[in-house]
């Protein structure tokens, strides 16, 4: 009579494992192989590079009057001065786009994950965000001179090229947004509502606390992308070697506009602010980056 259980001597028996084929092998080395050699051709680049931008714009940052002067009064071809005024103009037209951006991308995201769903409304938003996100810079930086300067009649400025990086770091703060709340569990929400509490609240106190370490590192990655930008300044704002903290009216030097300005200066001294503009910015969004790192680990959502 059977009993339906397994023979014991059948379950006892260890499972045996064929010998890789030689076939397999070299078909395993040629693609490790293949993988390194595609990773040293991404890497070598950019050693170089970091390499280059270091070694020509290190004596420049070492001097503390870089970071404490600007370049007003002096002539292209005399030493000396900083890039204070640049710094400046960065990061006041870096914070002011933040703080546009990051309200506006991070409630379209939560409106396309936990309201939107497949209405035409939310349909239509994702379409355009789809085209803003591959929208170029110099395309963005046209629209606001024909919206800002042309049609409403305001000057160049560096709140224009504010708006300009706008359009260009709202789509990659949606996006992260978005990635960031559909990776949040649904039992969580489910678990919520199961206990009354309304749907903005579960929002609010659930759903954002969850992934608001990797939407803050999304918005501090847009913002280092951003400040890099040349395209806006070149077009909606004018250079000025001297310190200039009005937004709204006026010249505004920036990393990138200094670094093009010195690109046509042939003399050593706009050799050197060329490449000591260049690592400041490098050094500016690495700082960006590791920033981004810290708050994301320290916001993560704890295990035990």
């Amino acid at each position: 009579m059977s009993t339906g259980l397994a023979d014991p001597s059948r379950l006892a028996t260890p499972p045996t494992f064929q010998s890789v084929s030689t076939g397999r092998k070299i078909k395993n080395g040629l693609a490790t192989v293949l993988v390194w050699l595609a990773f040293a051709v991404a890497v070598v680049p950019l050693v170089w590079v970091l390499y280059t931008v270091v070694a020509r714009g290190f004596p420049s940052i070492v001097d503390a009057d870089w970071w404490q002067k600007s370049l007003s009064g002096l002539l292209g071809r005399q030493q000396g001065g900083g890039a204070y005024h640049a710094i400046v103009g960065t990061l006041l037209q870096g914070l002011v786009c933040g703080v546009i951006s990051v309200p506006i991308g991070i409630f379209v995201g939560i409106y396309l994950v936990e309201y939107g769903g497949r209405s035409k409304l939310a349909r239509t938003t994702t379409f355009m965000v789809d085209i803003l996100t591959g929208v170029p810079s110099i395309v963005a930086a046209l629209f606001i001179y024909a919206l800002w300067v042309t049609t409403l009649g305001f000057s160049r400025s560096g709140f224009a090229v504010a708006l300009a990086l706008v359009l260009l770091m709202i789509p990659v703060i949606i996006r992260t947004t978005e990635e960031m709340l559909k990776i949040v569990p649904d039992e969580l929400r489910e678990a919520s509502y199961a206990l009354g509490i309304p749907k903005w609240k579960t929002i609010m106190k659930i759903v954002i606390p969850t992934a608001l370490s990797g939407i803050l590192t999304g918005i501090m990655l847009a913002l280092a992308r951003v400040m890099g930008e040349t395209a806006p300044v070149l077009v909606l704002v004018g250079y000025a070697a001297y310190i200039n903290f009005n937004l709204f009216d006026g010249p505004m030097a920036s990393l990138p506009l200094l670094m093009n300005v010195e690109r046509n200066n042939p003399t050593q001294a706009g050799y050197d602010r060329l490449w000591g503009a260049a690592i400041t910015l490098v050094l500016i969004i690495t700082l960006f980056n590791l920033l981004a790192t810290v708050v994301s680990r320290w916001l993560a959502p704890k295990t035990k």
